[in-house]
């Protein structure tokens, strides 16, 4: 695989989120996916870059974040916001004290909206995917990402409504090919699985699977967690694409109300 990088424009941070960001970014020289932090301008006299960065990462409590707040991303750019009061256009919101792997995953996921905008991915998201091959009976099929303790469950309420074939999918990569292989009635992501990104994959299974269920899967999403935890993730989900939002752990009779429209 040929070495790709993401260039991220870093606005506001303390000293110490600094260094961790560097830390980061120093680290990610020995994979095959790196990050280089966009630095408009280097020393006095240097041009800045005329390229865009991929990435704008805002620290939403410096003085800073009212621009960013204030303007939409440019194109082909997206935004990452850390902290509260995140603009409608942030692509993601993640809260301090700031969880690096949750950071990790987030640029990584650049990387792979950046494939599918442009064309690298063999994923058409315009269309419904291709059907099965004709059968008196078709088989329905459910795709699962992550959720792996909870799979068997799940698998077993589809089988109750008549959907008798289910991918399972633990990485991003697998995730994407199963969409592009497949049509699909219904899609199960774990939101709070940070090894895979799948806000970006449930928006992407509804778009190529226009009538499908989408169910997310989190532990914001029970009555019981803070009130804030639950309005964040129906904001974030509503963005995405996503048809059903059921809380964690897992209770038959909420699954019961949304599998029920397959039957």
């Amino acid at each position: 695989m040929v070495k790709q990088r993401i260039h991220v424009q870093v606005v506001g941070f303390s000293d110490v989120e600094r260094h961790a960001l560097n830390t980061v970014f120093r680290l990610s020289e020995e994979r095959e996916l790196s990050y280089a932090p966009w630095v408009p301008l280097t020393a006095p006299g240097v041009q800045a870059p005329t390229r865009l960065a991929e990435v704008a990462l805002v620290d939403g409590d410096s003085a800073e974040a009212v621009l960013s707040h204030a303007r939409e991303t440019p194109a082909g750019q997206r935004l990452i916001w850390v902290g509260s009061h995140a603009p409608q256009h942030a692509w993601r919101v993640l809260q301090r004290p700031i969880q690096w792997a949750a950071m990790l995953n987030d640029l990584d996921a650049v990387f792979v909206a950046r494939q599918v905008d442009s064309g690298f991915l063999d994923l058409d998201v315009t269309q419904p995917g291709p059907l099965e091959p004709d059968s008196a009976h078709p088989n329905r099929r459910a795709l699962i990402v992550g959720a792996a303790a909870e799979r068997g469950q799940v698998t077993a309420w589809l089988s109750g409504v008549g959907v008798s074939e289910v991918d399972e999918a633990d990485s991003t990569e697998a995730a994407l090919e199963c969409i592009g292989r497949h049509r699909y009635v219904c899609g199960v992501f774990d939101l709070d699985e940070h090894h895979v990104d799948t806000w970006q994959l449930a928006r992407l299974f509804s778009q190529h699977n226009a009538n499908a269920l989408t169910v997310g899967v989190s532990e914001h999403a029970d009555p019981l967690a803070p009130w804030l935890n639950r309005r964040r993730l129906r904001r974030d989900t509503e963005r995405t694409g996503i048809s059903a939002l059921v809380g964690r752990p897992l209770q038959a009779a909420q699954w019961r109300r949304w599998l029920e429209l397959l039957a």
